[in-house]
């Protein structure tokens, strides 16, 4: 049975122009990239900033297509819909940004702000669309007396539940959520993330989670893809990924997270080098200009994606580093 959505090599290239509008080269911001997502899991996708991740997202909620690839949603490719399947589809798939701050309309009211995707797509009457508009910010954690007020009344926290409950108006099957903590203060972080958990397990939402953070991800996700210069390079269930890395980029980034007790802690492995350019990257494995266990192999050859074990892993000596 397939999964609720599904991925299968996406590739979203951007055309860069040179001097005099000459064409210089193409941005491979994501360049085959596979996933199948459930209903009630979370898949978190990690990595350094420029990495693909965003544009992942955005392909995922159907703002922008894939230059190849497919994107399925209960098996049906999105591609390939047209006119009310495609709008079903780009229905069941809803987005929280970033930046609670920046999200929200500052001249509407948060009833306003929720009812707004209810009147866009015809749903409701007034009187139906503010009890659900009510139900909803019940269910957040907003209280019903702050129905007429203005974003810039609230705390970045309770911005963020504002949005998240806007995401959920429409009763998505698919949650796309890009840092959608990382511009809180740590000590809303927790009370945002449980709260998104507790929505996943009463409404079985499906959650592409993207994030940079991994004591977050460690928190909320079920599986985890790891991404480097548009690639994945390592994927599967969250406690094999976090417990015995295969990639020597899953260990770098692990060995830099910070833990307080310093019994846990890990030498933290030194990345030398920048990542190659998207518009020039090399023939064999991109991460090989800064993997210390790197080989004439490596950079000859591009390793494939693979099954080792529980999880699947990019690299040709994987056996050797895990």
């Amino acid at each position: 049975m397939p999964g609720l959505m599904q991925a299968r090599e996406l590739r979203r290239y951007y055309r860069v122009g040179g001097g005099m509008f000459a064409h210089k080269g193409t941005v491979r911001a994501v360049d085959g990239v596979s996933f199948d997502l459930d209903a009630g899991q979370t898949l978190a996708v990690v990595g350094e900033s420029g990495c693909g991740k965003s544009t992942l997202a955005r392909m995922a909620t159907l703002l922008e297509p894939p230059t190849a690839g497919d994107l399925l949603i209960d098996g049906e490719p999105t591609g390939q819909a047209s006119g009310a399947e495609y709008r079903r589809l780009l229905l069941s798939v809803q987005m929280v940004f970033q930046n609670p701050y920046g999200s929200l309309n500052p001249r509407k009211t948060v009833g306003a702000i929720l009812e707004e995707p209810l009147a866009i797509n015809h749903r409701g009457d007034r009187h139906a669309r503010e009890e659900a508009a009510r139900a909803m910010m019940a269910k957040v954690g907003l209280r019903q007396d702050q129905y007429g007020r203005y974003p810039h009344m609230f705390s970045g926290g309770q911005r963020q539940r504002i949005a998240i409950a806007r995401a959920l108006m429409l009763q998505p099957r698919i949650v796309v959520a890009d840092e959608p903590v990382s511009a809180l203060d740590v000590s809303i972080q927790a009370q945002v993330l449980n709260l998104m958990m507790d929505l996943q397990d009463e409404f079985h939402l499906a959650y592409l989670f993207i994030s940079h953070d991994l004591s977050v991800v460690r928190h909320i996700a079920h599986d985890v893809l790891v991404m480097y210069c548009g690639r994945a390079v390592e994927q599967g269930p969250k406690q094999r990924v976090f417990a015995a890395p295969s990639h020597p980029y899953t260990r770098m980034l692990l060995a830099a997270t910070p833990m307080l007790d310093a019994a846990d802690r890990k030498a933290v492995v030194a990345v030398k080098g920048e990542p190659p350019s998207p518009i020039d990257p090399p023939a064999g494995c991109v991460f090989a200009s800064r993997c210390p266990y790197a080989t004439e192999l490596c950079v000859a050859e591009r390793p494939a994606l693979r099954s080792l074990g529980a999880v699947q892993v990019a690299c040709h000596h994987a056996e050797a580093i895990a």
